[in-house]
């Protein structure tokens, strides 16, 4: 007969240390706070490219002339005084390459185009700033072309932003047509202040003349708060879901024990989290969200064991019988937090920025998943049922032990 560990004697203690950490970490959220990051602070969303200005146009007539650059070619809409009103569509099949189109647009009555570099370049990647007017006037539209034999990585584009506070930095788009994702809190300042401010710096760095903005958007507080709202009520909706869900299973005492040790999860996941300031971000929810569906797995395998051992075990009180279910369970706890703790560490190790925060909550919530499991959902069921009474006569298939002492 498999040796039977006394868990039990070791609950007052388990519960007391939890008690102690979760404690500890509500007072630090009060104190301290929490390190929201920028999904849940206002600021600036801003999508930029580093490409080269290969096409100048103007207009010094009496019309009104509107660019529109798309995928497939380059549409010019002139109406009002002096005009007649029409479209004129450049197709880039027809006009291959930017001089091409530089040609085509000179036919505009007073449209002026100059070719910036070399005319050769394919017009196929043309594009214009997202923050500037596409009505020609006297000042000069720019268009641009990326220049795929120079290469900006999304750590220089961070390097040149490092002034400002809060700022993270993605790249995204495939190889030759990538931009990057500029987040960062506006503090004091307001939206077009602190894109003003960004796009000044990218631009003493890069060349004024190279820094296009593809598309900008500010996250005002209003946002960010609702944000952090919709979080907390989608938390609370999944743990009414697996109480709902255990208490089918099982019953409503094992329900709520495992309700209870996914929220000790989450609150000690909270507490780390503020202890050392990490940046809360929607990483750092999704690994909060990824440890309540890990820990209620492995709670629901230990509650399952219990239940069946109420059928199968002989025993004189019910602690006996959780202890023998915890036993034959804990080399399967051990085993699986284990090898799913190796590809996490293998992530903490091994990468850097959102992905390195992930790994780390998820490692806190891996170990206190285990021990949860364990320790505080056992502590809970055992508290209920410490009473409960076996007088029926057990089958002849039963199980017999005498408890260790």
């Amino acid at each position: 007969m498999k040796k039977i560990i006394n868990f039990s004697k070791f609950f007052p203690v388990a519960v007391v240390l939890s008690a102690v950490v979760i404690v500890s970490g509500i007072i630090s959220v009060a104190t301290r706070g929490i390190n929201f990051g920028l999904d849940f602070k206002p600021g600036l969303i801003e999508e930029v490219k580093i490409a080269d200005s290969v096409l100048e146009v103007s207009y010094s007539g009496t019309a009104k002339v509107v660019l529109n650059v798309g995928k497939s070619g380059v549409e010019a809409v002139v109406s009002g005084v002096g005009e007649e009103n029409r479209t004129v569509l450049i197709d880039y099949s027809s006009a291959a390459q930017v001089s091409d189109v530089a040609s085509r647009l000179n036919e505009i009555k007073g449209v002026s185009a100059q070719v910036q570099k070399n005319s050769k370049i394919p017009s196929s990647g043309l594009f214009v700033s997202s923050n500037v007017s596409t009505t020609l006037g006297e000042a000069p539209l720019r268009m641009y072309v990326q220049d795929n034999s120079v290469k900006v990585s999304a750590d220089e584009v961070r390097d040149t932003l490092k002034d400002f506070s809060d700022v993270d930095v993605k790249m995204v788009g495939d190889a030759g047509s990538e931009s990057f994702q500029i987040r960062m809190g506006a503090g004091a300042d307001n939206g077009k202040t602190i894109q003003a401010k960004s796009n000044e710096a990218l631009a003493q760095h890069f060349g004024a003349d190279k820094v296009t903005v593809v598309k900008s958007d500010f996250i005002g507080a209003q946002f960010s708060q609702s944000l952090i709202r919709d979080s907390i009520i989608l938390v609370l909706v999944t743990l009414v879901l697996i109480f709902i869900y255990s208490a089918i299973r099982f019953k409503w005492d094992f329900a709520l024990a495992a309700v209870i040790a996914i929220i000790h999860d989450a609150l000690i996941m909270i507490s780390f989290i503020s202890f050392i300031q990490m940046e809360f971000s929607t990483t750092s929810l999704a690994a909060i969200l990824t440890i309540i569906g890990y820990s209620i797995n492995a709670t629901v395998v230990i509650l399952d064991r219990v239940r069946s051992d109420l059928r199968v075990v002989e025993a004189k009180n019910f602690k006996t019988i959780l202890n023998s279910a915890l036993s034959a369970t804990l080399s399967r706890s051990i085993i699986t937090t284990l090898t799913t703790l190796f590809a996490v560490l293998a992530l903490f190790f091994f990468t850097t920025g959102t992905i390195h925060d992930f790994s780390l909550a998820l490692t806190v919530g891996l170990i206190s998943g285990c021990y949860s499991s364990i320790f505080i959902a056992g502590s809970f069921i055992l508290a209920v049922r410490k009473n409960q009474k076996f007088t029926t006569v057990a089958p002849s298939n039963v199980l017999k032990f005498e408890p260790e002492e």
